[in-house]
């Protein structure tokens, strides 16, 4: 698989779970990648060195996606190493269950912050490194189409993105960048394990098999694999799609 080569890819939010798969998938397919993180250095630093252990090209990439400064700063220093971007993920995200009566303003400007913001922020730093052309990924989430309980502030994040990522298609196609959004549905990860969702025969994890017409939970490998297809140039038709990873789930 090379559908990828001698391209230069940015993953935000990559030392772990979905980003940390996707950087993989990419690395395989050929691309040079900067694993972003905000705290976890040794997990971006693992990542990084079983792409090079694998015969691939990485680099650690530090930075918080909401502050400006960082984002120039990584930015800059990915080109330094690799050159002309050609692919960014926008993966770095956050979440917390809150039911209506326990919303806050902090919960809700951290999420927002991270999520809308941060992408909003690289995208616009990122288009001065762009050659030619280019492809933008935002990872976004299925509850932006089934809206959760107690997720009204994740949802109502993600379904934002959405509107950035088909906003932005139209502004960037003349300049040859795509933008398109991965939304996983119910996904195996270090994070849904940690906060309780899933694993260890959950009942809500019961349910959501139930729900899911392919009869299982996600995994980042499969999000990443549909991620490394509309990076590559066999999505060169596709931009402004919202492309639910979702096993069937809606």
């Amino acid at each position: 698989m090379s559908q990828l080569r001698e391209r230069v890819a940015l993953v935000t939010g990559a030392s772990k779970g979905i980003g940390a798969a996707i950087a993989r998938e990419l690395a395989a397919a050929g691309a040079a990648v900067a694993v972003n993180y905000r705290e976890d250095q040794r997990g971006a630093e693992a990542v990084v060195q079983e792409i090079i252990a694998s015969g691939g090209r990485a680099v650690t990439a530090r930075g918080d996606v909401s502050k400006a400064d960082d984002v120039r700063r990584l930015l800059a220093e990915v080109a330094e190493t690799f050159g002309t971007l050609d692919v960014l993920v926008n993966n770095a995200g956050v979440y917390q269950p809150m039911g209506i009566e326990a919303f806050t303003e902090e919960e809700f400007q951290r999420e927002f912050n991270t999520n809308v913001l941060g992408p909003m922020t690289v995208i616009r730093e990122s288009l001065a490194y762009f050659g030619s052309s280019g492809s933008i990924i935002n990872i976004g989430s299925g509850a932006s189409q089934m809206c959760p309980p107690d997720y009204c502030i994740y949802a109502a994040s993600k379904s934002a993105l959405d509107t950035v990522t088909r906003c932005l298609a139209k502004e960037l196609a003349s300049r040859r960048i795509r933008v398109n959004s991965v939304n996983p549905g119910a996904t195996l990860s270090e994070g849904t394990k940690s906060a309780g969702l899933y694993g260890a025969g959950s009942e809500f994890e019961r349910q959501l098999v139930a729900m899911t017409p392919l009869g299982r939970i996600g995994t980042p490998s499969d999000i990443a694999k549909v991620v490394a297809f509309v990076a590559s140039d066999d999505a060169g038709w596709l931009t402004g799609e919202i492309i639910l990873a979702s096993g069937g789930l809606r």
